[in-house]
């Protein structure tokens, strides 16, 4: 019998080497790769979202900036000029109806001031915009900017629109009543151009209203 001859390499008396046995679980998956997601997976990255409070370049706030002094007063005056064309029509029907003019005068103060305080009180918390304010694309927020004012809070930013009720007292009640309104509105413009958030006195009177600038 001839005896088999030993593995290549090797001495006869040694055994053959045994190969290495596989890998248990196999080769370890590559690294993940950073970019773009693998095709056929399906995989739709999230949409951006900018960290909280904006991110760079863009307002804190984001219903925007507070308005400004000229954009207000415009918006003021689009307003006035529309609550006086009906309160100008109020008189005339008050004048005709009524035959003792200081009856005249008391109801007449009493319903240019209900009319005036009314208006901006009634559109401010149900809508957050009077006419002319929505022309200059501002609104008015509640206390944190959270959603319209409250009719009362609303009432309370606009208390001066309602001095002209001074005109129930004869002769006098008029003036006292246009230099109450005429001082009130010298605090406003001098607490609008200094306060940072644009915040009058009667916005804090009224817990921390505030007018923005939304458009």
């Amino acid at each position: 019998m001839v005896s088999p001859e030993p593995f290549p390499g090797s001495r006869g008396d040694e055994p053959p080497p045994v190969a290495p046995p596989p890998p248990a679980y196999g080769a370890p998956p590559p690294p993940p790769v950073y970019g773009a997601p693998p095709s056929g997976t399906g995989y739709t990255p999230p949409p951006f979202a900018p960290p909280m409070g904006g991110g760079a370049g863009m307002p804190m706030n984001a219903v925007g900036q507070p308005g400004s002094l000229i954009d207000r007063f415009v918006a003021r005056f689009i307003d006035g000029v529309i609550v006086g064309i009906v309160g100008v029509i109020l008189n005339i029907v008050l004048a005709f109806v009524s035959d003792s003019w200081l009856l005249t005068g008391f109801i007449s103060a009493v319903a240019t001031a209900a009319l005036y305080l009314g208006y901006f009180a009634y559109l401010e918390s149900t809508r957050g915009q009077t006419v002319g304010k929505q022309v200059m694309k501002l609104q008015v927020f509640g206390p944190g900017n959270v959603g319209n004012p409250t009719l009362e809070q609303a009432a309370r930013r606009n208390i001066y629109m309602a001095f002209g009720i001074a005109g129930v007292v004869p002769i006098i009640g008029s003036v006292l009543g246009g230099m109450a309104a005429l001082a009130a509105v010298i605090l406003i413009v001098v607490n609008i151009n200094s306060d940072p958030q644009r915040q009058h006195w009667f916005d804090k009177f009224a817990g921390g209203t505030q007018v923005m600038k939304v458009g």
